[in-house]
């Protein structure tokens, strides 16, 4: 298993009760494809350097977890299905063992 970090961007047209289910919904499908969640980082609302689909801020959350390479390609692809997520940065970062 390797380690990643996703930085969502929620809409912020959304009230706290939904910006969480979105939140658990993350998590939910990461032990779905057989990950681990580390940790979450729910930073809250924020001012974007630059419009996203005519939005100016948005909610941030930082999920660190644990998954399978082959597993990550439909991790991305559910996560891009969900109309409430604005924008995702996923990045490896398990440690390059020489």
């Amino acid at each position: 298993m390797r380690t990643y970090e996703l930085l969502s961007i929620i809409k912020p047209n959304i009230d706290s009760e939904e910006f969480e289910k979105i939140s658990g919904k993350i998590e939910e499908t990461i032990q779905s494809l057989e990950g681990k969640v580390l940790s979450t980082d729910k930073m809250g609302r924020k001012k974007l350097s630059y419009d996203i689909k005519e939005f100016r801020d948005g909610y941030f959350v930082v999920h660190n977890f644990e998954m399978e390479p082959a597993q990550v390609q439909k991790f991305n692809r559910q996560l891009r299905l969900n109309e409430n997520i604005l924008r995702i940065m996923l990045l490896e970062t398990s440690e390059v063992k020489a």
